[in-house]
């Protein structure tokens, strides 16, 4: 991300830059536009098989002979195949940690034997990607365009050249659909979605969100707040574009968030306050951005966080505003909300 200039931030700077949701760290840095994977224990023989056919959510239909045997995707769709027993040949994303360890969007999988194209935003190692002979590449959408997540725009027609892309949408919709859609994508590459150990979360996704639901109802005075912390800046995102914010308000979260006219700057993701300015917002429950470019809670300094109601109440908890799209990963986002909302004192 660091080559990219800070001055002119275009709708896809702002989504790598924090829109998505709010990573303010990479915003503070930069603006403008521009394997194998461990095993889960079942993998998929369907490689063997075909033809297939996909069609993704910018409405393009990928048609191969045979189903893909070599898959690579952002890391974050690769951790959500992984858990439905779906292997990769590559991974490009926010993989590895500066010490080596998983990145929070790498779910469950063996960062060891993954082959990463790239780390960072604008890494792309497109000869170590055609070296892995590509049948397809997986990635998600965060805009109403289809632009690919993670493809820089300066290799993107190269990467197009050697194998076809499918998209899964994270743009405007509910955190439902697209939890359907790497499903169904699973299903098409050979996954057995009948599985106990899917079918069990996919049930344990659906009662925490009867839960988070009903703790809603129980408690409609309590505020929430989405946020993400950098250096210089402290963002408070919308709920109208993210696909998890969206959910949780059409389950009943009561969302404390900056108005429409304010939100236009970042084209609907996000405000960015001063730290001397994060108390413009009054809520009694803090969600902070999880990801690793970001400052988590408890490296944060500023005075003025510290006097906040929710942070001095002990009620700041993660969010991830890239979900890993497999039911499993998704159940503790929804349950820790509602956990938050039927145990949160009314501080605002």
């Amino acid at each position: 991300m660091s080559n990219v200039r800070a001055a002119h931030l275009t709708r896809r700077g702002i989504l790598a830059a924090g829109g998505a949701l709010g990573l303010g760290a990479a915003l503070a840095a930069c603006g403008d536009d521009d394997a194998k994977s461990g095993s889960s224990g079942k993998e998929t023989t369907a490689a063997e098989s075909g033809p297939w056919t996909f069609k993704d959510d910018r409405g393009t239909t990928v048609k191969l002979d045979k189903v893909p045997a070599n898959i690579v995707a952002f890391v974050g769709v690769a951790a959500a195949l992984y858990d439905y027993g779906v292997s990769v040949k590559g991974v490009f994303g926010p993989t590895r940690t500066k010490d080596g360890k998983a990145d929070v969007q790498a779910g469950d999988m063996d960062v060891s034997k993954l082959t990463v194209l790239g780390n960072e935003w604008g890494q792309f190692n497109v000869e170590k990607y055609a070296a892995l002979a590509p049948d397809v590449l997986v990635t998600t959408l965060f805009d109403a365009a289809g632009t690919l997540w993670y493809v820089p725009d300066e290799s993107k027609d190269k990467i197009a050249k050697l194998a076809p892309s499918v998209g899964i949408s994270a743009y405007d919709r509910q955190l439902t659909v697209p939890l359907q859609r790497v499903w169904a994508l699973a299903e098409s590459l050979g996954a057995d979605m009948t599985a106990s150990k899917v079918t069990d979360a996919k049930k344990r996704f659906e009662d925490a969100s009867s839960r988070l639901r009903a703790a809603a109802k129980a408690h409609p005075d309590i505020t929430v707040l989405a946020g993400s912390a950098a250096q210089d800046l402290f963002y408070v995102s919308g709920s109208n574009l993210s696909v998890d914010l969206e959910y949780f308000k059409a389950l009943g979260v009561n969302f404390v968030e900056p108005s429409a006219s304010v939100l236009k700057a970042s084209g609907g993701w996000y405000e960015s306050l001063s730290w001397e300015n994060v108390d413009k917002y009054k809520a009694d429950i803090i969600m902070m951005d999880d990801r690793t470019a970001t400052i988590q809670p408890a490296d944060i300094t500023q005075a003025t966080w510290k006097k906040l109601p929710a942070v001095k109440a002990g009620q700041v908890i993660a969010r991830s505003p890239e979900p890993i799209f497999s039911y499993d990963k998704c159940v503790a986002m929804v349950e820790n909300l509602a956990k938050a909302i039927e145990t949160a004192k009314k501080v605002s």
